[in-house]
């Protein structure tokens, strides 16, 4: 098991920059998977970025070329770069781990959630 904890979100405007941080439990920290994920008012959770065991990414097509997503297994922390931020990126970001070294677009797959950040962009 792992427990997982978002840092680094706040507001900025339009065109800014983010770094968004996910501190994880345990030693076995980098046998996970992790995704990050985001939900805006009204709307669904989605996915954003994910990132394997090997470090393999695959990103949402909203964000791709934006953000970036990597991991630092010594630290037990995976990060979020978000560059070039718009108004429609402003959500709750959250941190996800599956037991699978797989990389994961699908919410259901993830096993263990931090709490979230708030991510706000203003025009």
């Amino acid at each position: 098991q792992v427990q997982l904890g978002e840092s680094g979100g706040g507001l900025v405007q339009a065109g800014g920059s983010l770094k968004l941080d996910c501190a994880g439990s345990g030693r076995t920290f980098g046998n996970y998977a992790m995704g990050w994920f985001r939900q805006a008012p009204g709307k669904e959770r989605e996915f954003v970025a994910t990132i394997s065991r090997s470090a393999a990414t695959d990103y949402a097509d909203s964000v791709k070329g934006r953000f970036t997503i990597s991991r630092d297994n010594a630290k037990n922390t995976v990060y979020l770069q978000m560059n070039k931020l718009k108004p429609e990126d402003t959500a709750v970001y959250y941190c996800a781990a599956r037991d699978s070294a797989l990389k994961s677009s699908i919410s259901q797959r993830y096993d263990y959630w931090g709490q979230g950040t708030q991510v706000t962009v203003s025009s």
